[in-house]
């Protein structure tokens, strides 16, 4: 590991800065054609006819690392792959948080897995709210600062575009908070959907300011959610660290080939076209909704998806059940108990949701 002196490494658990983890075969950085070393079979499975499942695959594979890299734009030093996001999230909670005294702080209503990383490693939780106005919700960046300063805390956690609310914040925004926090916290932008935004990544900063860090995955745009590929971008020392910290081999080969597959040059070329396919649906349902019976508001969205509030939440969630559509019910959410998240579909599934929506008028 490379020395520690300072910087985002400070932010690390005492006890793990000097951490080397478990040093499986494939990170012993040796070659040759017959091997011996990982007590794995010399055969293939009888029904491996392609993959090679015999074998521990690489824990970070060089190839899809460049890609990433690349796709992103960033170094590959700065990147760490992990299965999806999820993983990020809980190495980076288990790695700078000592469990009952360090704290982590997310802006509610988000994506509940910080929170869960949270409290399985008995880490504080502190929640500042999103606030709901007339353009959508949003948030207060200097109160994230002073809360996470007076809570002390380790990591803060912001979506954008956030899930379920869908805004976006500003890359010069996000790099003026990073600087406030710096030497006191790590700030972690998730952009899962990135793609579908009008905002820049702020990934290309992570040099300038260490204690940025961004999460990407190729779950949403890239259409390999059950590959279960995500990245950490941050750091190159904060990287190896969390790598140590890794189960030995968390990447299946299949799901490695299947990435590498899917960020093709002619991938990523149907790719954008199918993004630009949901953005241009999000605004015809963005647009169409509020004619819908029942239906509150509907709010901007930067991501594939749409937050709506509903005069009946419960009932309008059954009415699309019965039709066979299956939205994301909100209502257990801080600030959310009549809302409904919509994800933007096909435009053959979109027409169907408006449908099962619009049949409450005639049912009314």
């Amino acid at each position: 590991m490379s020395a520690i002196s300072g910087g985002v490494m400070d932010l690390v658990r005492d006890d793990l800065r000097g951490f080397a983890g478990y040093s499986s075969a494939r990170r012993a950085g040796v070659s040759g054609s017959i091997w011996l070393n990982a007590n794995e079979s010399a055969w293939r499975n009888p029904a491996d006819s392609t993959v090679g499942a015999n074998r521990y695959p690489d824990p970070q594979p060089a190839a899809l690392r460049e890609r990433l890299a690349g796709l992103y734009g960033v170094r590959a030093a700065q990147v760490l792959i992990g299965r999806g996001s999820d993983e990020a999230i809980d190495l980076l909670v288990r790695a700078l948080c000592r469990p009952g005294e360090d704290a982590v702080l997310v802006a509610p209503p988000v994506f509940g897995m910080y929170a869960v990383s949270a409290r399985l490693q008995g880490a504080r939780l502190v929640e500042l709210p999103l606030r709901d106005g007339a353009g959508g919700f949003s948030l207060d960046l200097q109160a994230v600062a002073d809360a996470a300063v007076s809570s002390g805390a380790k990591l803060v956690f912001l979506c954008s575009p956030a899930n379920p609310t869908g805004q976006a914040i500003a890359p010069a925004d996000l790099l003026a908070l990073a600087r406030r926090l710096a030497g006191r916290c790590l700030l972690v932008v998730d952009e899962a959907y990135g793609e579908y935004s009008d905002q820049p990544s702020v990934a290309g900063w992570i040099d300038e300011q260490p204690n940025l860090a961004v999460l990407r995955t190729l779950s949403k745009a890239h259409a390999l959610a059950a590959a279960r590929i995500g990245c950490l971008l941050a750091a190159p020392e904060l990287v190896e660290l969390l790598r140590n910290c890794q189960a030995p081999y968390p990447l299946p080969s299949p799901s490695v080939q299947l990435a590498l597959a899917g960020l093709s040059d002619a991938a990523l070329a149907q790719t954008r076209g199918r993004v630009l396919t949901v953005r241009a649906e999000r605004e015809r349902l963005r647009h169409e909704l509020p004619s819908c019976p029942g239906v509150l508001r509907v709010y901007p969205s930067q991501g594939n998806y749409l937050l709506a509030r509903f005069e009946d939440a419960g009932a309008a969630f059954a009415r699309l059940l019965a039709a066979g559509v299956v939205v994301r019910d909100m209502r257990a959410s801080p600030q959310l108990g009549d809302a409904l998240r919509l994800s933007i579909g096909s435009p053959g599934e979109n027409d169907a949701l408006l449908a099962a929506l619009q049949a409450g008028r005639a049912a009314a």
